[in-house]
């Protein structure tokens, strides 16, 4: 890469910044807290969110929901719907990752004044959305027990910069080869410490720690 075309990527990025602190300080003056929510395809990235929303439904949270994909579909935005809350699609054409300008212009078709949480469904990747901040005030990832105990080892950079982990479809783990301290020892080298909640979308079970966890920041 040349100095040139490193430059440019340099004021990409501190542009995306800027404008990602803007999105952030907007959120906070509305009492609304945000979650870029990141995975693989498939890991149950929708699911998970369609559990969290039907838990604070029951206690009169808001939420609002910024759907990233890559294709003009509207089956995830759709599903939000259904649920009852708010969702924007963000056909980002082609684009491996949602960055700020698309947040902010999604902002701006959600009722701000009326949500208490907004979750941004970041696009199906473990590289690109690594690098490019939204404004949100936390990054999730969504590691499902199918996609293996080596995702850590392969796909470091976006396990860094996480404030929250949570390891998806622990009720295949007697079906699966996954070892799960092989697993976790590569989360504490990356990022030590890290909040994680294993959790199944489909049983339940471990999803009241992270509605625990959720309803804490929403106080």
């Amino acid at each position: 890469m040349t100095q040139n075309r490193i430059k440019i990527v340099e004021n990409i990025l501190n542009a995306n910044d800027h404008l990602a602190n803007e999105n952030r300080r907007r959120l906070s003056q509305h009492d609304i807290f945000s979650i870029n929510l990141m995975a693989s395809p498939g890991s149950g990235k929708t699911s998970f969110i369609l559990a969290t929303i039907k838990a604070l439904i029951a206690d009169a949270y808001q939420i609002g929901v910024i759907e990233g994909d890559t294709a003009p579909v509207t089956i995830d935005s759709d599903k939000i719907n259904a649920a009852g809350m708010p969702a924007v699609q963000i056909n980002t054409g082609g684009e491996c990752h949602l960055d700020a300008v698309m947040v902010e212009n999604a902002l701006n078709q959600l009722p701000l004044d009326a949500l208490d949480l907004v979750i941004v469904e970041n696009v199906g990747n473990l590289i690109c959305p690594a690098a490019w901040q939204l404004g949100t005030h936390s990054n999730i990832l969504i590691a499902s027990v199918p996609e293996g105990d080596d995702k850590p080892y392969k796909y470091p950079n976006i396990y860094r910069g996480l404030d929250v982990l949570i390891i998806n479809k622990i009720d295949l783990l007697p079906y699966i080869d996954f070892d799960m301290d092989y697993f976790r020892r590569g989360v504490e080298i990356l990022n030590p410490g890290l909040r994680s909640f294993p959790v199944s979308c489909t049983t339940g079970e471990g999803i009241d720690d992270w509605f625990h966890w959720l309803k804490a920041k929403l106080s």
